[in-house]
């Protein structure tokens, strides 16, 4: 088993496979724990072509542990980006039509700046002392690359999970700049419940004793093992209870008996190592530590003296919410809480629960529902925008 860090993954944090765009020290981000940071980096992926009006572009926000490389084959697996179900030539969101952008979140491992990347002020990577991070840091550092792009508006903001999470993020935080929005299989808030599996997580990778405090890179170390556990945990609730006895049962893996032992017989175990396995060659552990912490800050009523219809008080910018009916991760009531907050706030929103037994993970897996919904959202919001049709 083999838990040394990829060197593949090293290069991919300070010289990516994608565009880059530095910040220098004239112009900081100034994060919600009150730091500083600059300069620094984000890594994006563009697919399609910006109309002369500027008025076509689509934000794609990545969920949790997803990357820049939404439409593409990834640098370190090599297999097909991670939404091509939905973007692409001829797609929902069509790169055809719309100039797409997609940028790796702040506290990334894939080339935007996060706790693998090297803190100027000391050569060393940041490790624990690169500053926390929320989503609406992330979101702020995205409106930045806004910025860099000359994009003052955009078509579309769409995301699923934490990616939707900076969809609202968008939403509340620019309501001017965001034409559509699409925020899928998310919540509005962190639940107990989710900060609870985040912490099972970050404790499973900060009890390896490999992480060394969490200066491992310094050390030549990679807590593997602990990282792999926490995706494992993770996993299980990206999934539903049907959709993994559909798929696994109680079906022994490659045996006729049980061994008796702690091997994995059954096939979910061998399954969810698996998971564990691919993960940590792809992902840094810290920045797993970042990311979850981001996600559990998230609350944006109380950014809003708790009413989370303030948060789109007299918002112009039009919504599809979608949920699905198995994902108990961020579970539809979650999703019809956005859509009572918007309906009081005054902003035009439509919602579609799909009814699936694939739990969470949903929104990634090629759905005739999804895209149609995706599609006819697009189209309808693009007649209004005057963007040419298909």
């Amino acid at each position: 088993m083999n838990m040394m860090p990829s060197r593949t993954a090293n290069r991919e944090v300070e010289a990516p496979s994608s565009l880059v765009v530095e910040f220098g020290r004239d112009r900081p981000l100034v994060t919600d724990a009150g730091v500083e940071l600059s300069p620094f980096c984000i890594a994006y992926q563009t697919y399609g072509r910006l109309n002369a009006e500027r008025s076509n572009a689509i934000l794609v926000c990545h969920a949790l542990t997803g990357d820049q490389h939404v439409a593409n084959a990834n640098p370190l697996t090599g297999k097909p980006g991670w939404w091509t179900s939905l973007v692409g030539p001829g797609k929902p969101v069509d790169t055809d039509r719309f100039f797409v952008i997609c940028s790796n979140v702040l506290g990334g491992c894939m080339g935007t700046t996060g706790p693998a990347s090297r803190d100027p002020a000391t050569g060393r990577p940041y490790a624990l002392d690169m500053p926390m991070v929320t989503i609406r840091d992330m979101v702020n550092a995205q409106a930045m690359l806004m910025d860099h792009l000359g994009i003052a508006t955009l078509f579309c903001v769409v995301g699923g999970s934490m990616g939707g999470m900076q969809v609202l993020q968008w939403a509340a935080s620019y309501p001017a700049r965001v034409f559509s929005a699409m925020p899928v299989a998310t919540a509005a808030r962190h639940s107990s419940q989710n900060i609870a599996f985040h912490e099972v997580g970050r404790q499973a990778v900060m009890a390896d004793p490999d992480w060394c405090k969490g200066r491992y890179l310094d050390e030549g170390r990679h807590p593997g093992k602990g990282l792999a556990v926490a995706r494992m945990a993770a996993h299980i609730t990206y999934l539903s209870e049907q959709a993994l006895q559909r798929k696994f049962g109680r079906k022994l893996q490659e045996r006729a008996a049980p061994t008796f032992s702690f091997d994995a017989d059954f096939q979910i175990e061998n399954y969810l190592r698996h998971q564990g396995l691919s993960f940590v060659d792809r992902f840094d552990a810290n920045s797993y530590l970042y990311v979850t912490r981001a996600c559990d800050y998230f609350d944006l009523a109380a950014d809003h003296g708790g009413q989370l219809a303030l948060a789109f008080k007299g918002s112009k910018t039009r919504f599809c919410v979608v949920s699905f009916s198995s994902d108990w991760l961020y579970p539809t009531s979650a999703s019809r809480a956005i859509v009572h907050a918007l309906n009081a706030g005054g902003a035009p929103v439509s919602f579609v629960d799909i009814e699936t037994d694939r739990g969470h993970d949903a929104f990634l897996i090629d759905d005739p529902e999804f895209n149609a919904t995706a599609r006819g959202f697009l189209e309808g919001c693009a007649r209004m925008r005057g963007l040419p049709q298909e």
